[in-house]
């Protein structure tokens, strides 16, 4: 089987497979671990994960961190409900923690559980910061992100099988386990992955203003995360994410429409 036929052969697997839709796009996506699998696996990791840092409690940045989530959260019912998606989030069990780590990162993982770290609030900069990065993080959890990468990953694994099943010279299969993991990370994984940061990018910023945190901020974020970086960045092909940017343009031109939308839920001004 050649390398092109491969290929066609794991588009299908995953379009026959794709059978989870985006609330927020309508796109179909990959779902090849469903979430009643998925999301206990992650809601053990993510206990365990607490059991072996230093989470902080009973501060005022704590407590802005779990009301921030709340309110996002809350902001994402209701516009899942008033777009027809009642009973969306009815397995997933929203928790926010604040981890004492100098990293400048958040995270969230399927289900709802989501930690940020402290190294990242200074340059959150307040309340109104930090819900740019919660609203990102939450529609990472809500766009079922962490489903779709593991089951891209597994298509992955399967092509990377198949070619080595059905190449038998073996200087053949090692120009193919070459070319393989550079073609599929470099032209889908990457991609793939860049993708779901623009879409948690956008999800992010209207779930933002719907909770009544103004828009505007989350450009604002980005150049300052960008300043932080020191313009240490790979190339946007090699990275993971869009460039900083990418992301403050994007975010930039997003913004009105953001708070058109949260218009449409009485929300016409923001902190």
């Amino acid at each position: 089987m050649k390398f092109s036929k491969i290929i066609v052969f794991i588009g299908a697997v995953s379009m026959i497979m794709s059978c989870s839709t985006n609330p927020f796009t309508q796109k179909k996506t990959l779902a090849l671990v469903p979430n009643s699998q998925l999301f206990p696996t992650a809601f053990a990791q993510y206990d365990q994960f607490l059991t072996e840092n230093k989470v902080i409690t009973g501060t005022a940045e704590s407590a802005m961190i779990t009301r921030v989530g709340q309110r996002i959260a809350v902001a994402a019912e209701r516009w899942l409900n008033a777009n027809g998606h009642q009973g969306y989030l009815n397995d997933y069990k929203w928790e926010y923690n604040l981890v004492d780590d100098e990293a400048v990162n958040a995270w969230a993982m399927p289900g709802g559980k989501i930690v940020f770290y402290t190294g990242i609030l200074p340059i959150a900069k307040g309340e109104t910061g930090v819900a740019a990065i919660m609203g990102h993080e939450v529609a990472h959890a809500l766009a079922n992100h962490g489903q779709q990468r593991m089951s891209a990953g597994m298509l992955q694994q399967v092509g990377a099988v198949a070619g080595n099943i059905a190449i038998k010279d073996e200087q053949s299969r090692n120009i193919f386990n070459q070319a393989y993991g550079v073609g599929s990370s470099v032209g889908l994984m990457l991609p793939f992955s860049r993708s779901h940061e623009t879409e948690a990018d956008q999800i992010g910023l209207y779930l933002m203003a719907v909770a009544g945190y103004n828009p505007d901020e989350a450009a604002e974020l980005w150049k300052r995360m960008k300043a932080n970086s020191g313009g240490q960045a790979p190339p946007e092909f090699l990275s993971t994410h869009p460039s900083n940017d990418t992301r403050i343009n994007n975010l930039t031109k997003w913004a009105p429409l953001a708070k058109a939308e949260a218009k449409k839920f009485g929300v016409t001004s923001f902190k």
